[in-house]
This record gives C-alpha cells, sequence and structure tokens, in this order.
C-alpha cells in the first residue's frame, strides 16, 4: 500500500464503514446515509482499493470486520469524532460572547470617537477585547484588504469591490485659529481670506486633507497650491499645537477641536458660503468570517451616535 494510495481516503468513505459496521447491513446503512445501496457498496470498495486490503468480511451471517478493517474502523470513529468536536467548538465560538476584534482606524475616529465608543461597548461586553491600529485613511484601507485589521474606520468612501462599506458618523470640518487671532471678531472670513493667512496641512493620504481638496475642486476656483501653506503636519494633534502656537491655522475635523473649542485655546471662525463635511465609513472584508463577537460590536458601531 502506497501513501498515496492512502491519502485518497475521504471522510465519507470512512462514514460509510462505521455506519456498515453499526447497522450490519449495506441496506441500512444506505439508508442512513441517505445514500443508494450501489454507492455505499462504491465507498466501500474505494476504501478497500486504497488500504489495499479487504476490511470487511460480507457472510450470509452478516458483516464483520477483518483485522486491517478493525484498525480502519479505530481510526475512522476518532476522526469524526474529532471532526463533531471541531463544529462544536466552531459554532459555540460563534456564540460567544468574548473575543478579540482586531480594528484599524484612521487618525479622527481612532483618537477622538473610539475610545468613548470602546468605553461603552466594554460596559455592555467586557469579555471582547479590541486592539486598535491607528494610520491615515490610505494605510488603513490597506490594513484591512491585507488582512492586517479585521474592521476599518476611515474618513473617505471607498469603492472597492472587495469591502463591505457603511456610512456612520457625519462629520464636518471648521476653520480653527488661535485663540487671540483678529479673525475672532469677525463674523465671518472668505476661502479668498483663509488662502492668504498662513495655513497648515494634514499630510497626503489624510481624509481630512482629501475632502478639503475635493471641495476646493468642485465648489471653488482654488486648491491648496494656491493657498500661503506654510507646513504639512501628521496629525491633527500636531496642526492643533502648531495653532495654538501661533504658526497658522487650519480647516479641521468638528471632532479634533472640540476638546480646544470649549477650552477656548483654539477658536473657530465661520467661513461664508462654505459648508465641508463628510462621513466616517465602517469597512471589512466581504470574505471575512464574522464571529458573533464581531456582529455584536458592528451592531453597536451602528447605533452609535456621536455628538458635537
Amino acid at each position: 500500500m502506497s501513501y498515496d494510495q492512502f491519502r485518497n481516503i475521504t471522510l465519507q468513505q470512512l462514514e460509510s464503514l462505521i455506519h456498515l459496521i453499526e447497522e450490519g447491513s449495506f441496506s441500512r446503512a444506505a439508508g442512513k446515509m441517505f445514500l443508494t445501496q450501489p454507492s455505499l457498496t462504491k465507498h466501500i470498495k474505494n476504501l478497500e482499493e486504497s488500504v489495499n486490503a479487504r476490511i470487511v468480511n460480507r457472510e450470509t451471517t452478516g458483516i464483520s470486520l477483518t483485522p486491517e478493517g478493525n484498525i480502519l474502523y479505530d481510526y475512522a470513529r476518532r476522526i469524526l469524532k474529532l471532526r463533531d468536536e471541531a463544529r462544536e467548538k466552531i459554532l459555540r465560538a460563534r456564540e460567544n460572547e468574548a473575543g478579540n476584534i482586531f480594528i484599524g482606524a484612521s487618525t479622527i475616529p481612532a483618537t477622538y470617537i473610539l475610545p468613548r465608543l470602546l468605553n461603552e461597548f466594554k460596559k455592555q461586553f467586557p469579555d471582547i477585547r479590541a486592539y486598535i491600529q491607528t494610520g491615515d485613511s490610505e494605510e488603513t484601507l490597506q490594513m484591512i484588504l491585507n488582512n492586517q485589521a479585521e474592521i476599518g474606520f476611515i474618513g473617505k468612501k471607498t469603492y472597492n469591490k472587495r469591502l463591505n462599506v457603511e456610512s456612520l458618523w457625519k462629520d464636518s470640518l471648521v476653520l480653527a485659529v488661535p485663540s487671540d487671532h483678529t479673525w475672532r471678531k469677525r463674523e465671518y472670513v472668505t476661502l479668498d481670506d483663509v488662502s492668504k493667512e498662513p495655513f497648515i496641512i494634514r499630510e497626503r493620504g489624510s481624509a481630512t486633507r482629501d475632502i478639503l481638496e475635493e471641495y476646493l475642486r468642485k465648489n471653488t476656483g482654488l486648491s491648496l497650491s494656491r493657498f500661503n501653506v506654510i507646513c504639512e503636519m501628521g496629525s491633527s494633534e500636531a496642526v492643533k499645537e502648531a495653532i495654538i502656537a501661533g504658526l497658522g491655522v487650519s480647516i479641521l475635523s468638528i471632532h479634533a477641536v472640540g476638546r480646544e473649542l470649549k477650552q477656548e485655546t483654539l477658536a473657530e471662525v465661520t467661513i461664508a458660503d462654505c459648508d465641508i463635511s463628510r462621513h466616517f465609513y465602517l469597512i471589512y472584508r466581504k470574505q471575512f468570517s464574522l464571529m458573533h463577537y464581531h456582529r455584536l460590536f458592528l451592531e453597536f458601531v451602528k447605533k452609535y451616535a456621536v455628538h458635537r
């Protein structure tokens, strides 16, 4: 008997052997497996060919196992028991309210939304743990596509056909200036005013920057190349610190500057006839097999309200 022959043995063949011995006849075993008798007979014949030995004695008094058949029957029962145990464990895992969720998130959701969301989620489901990787929206998108994270949150819509994409929370981009800036006393400024002021931008790949550039392209004759850009920074936190230090002004997510506006370390100035808004999006792979705890998290996320 060659190893390659033995590898041809299938679970259905092993199951046929078990039922044949338990039922004591080909007809009853076939009925138990919802097979025709010739089909079951073929399974046993193929099994014997793979083993290169007769495994059952077909006698007028009934069915009995040969020595080779005894060995195979014993292992067949163990193998199918392991299969059934695996099934039970998978079912229990799917119903379990415990597990690890690996999240990828762009800067704004990761820094200003998810901490509060996860705090509320933890109160209801203390045994579900979340691990967050942070990047810009493009980096987060690649994390999900490359299976480095399971569930993602980004600030710009993607049309990738490999992903489930759902709109979540609305966000507004606002003009933030130092608390002692002269514009604080003005009712509003224009985009032309903003373009002439020292301006701080986010890095390329940032959804905040992409949304701003898209708005300018679609609604005005301006582009960032016409702004008085004095520096580019890799996070909203860095941009805020630069504004507070008096380096310039910027347009940022209201979620990023909410605390500073309340504390009056920054001021929001209205831009006339300018409404820059977007949504944050939930993304995960279409082929990702959701466990029960993933579904609990997704349901919670969709119901979670984000307030300014």
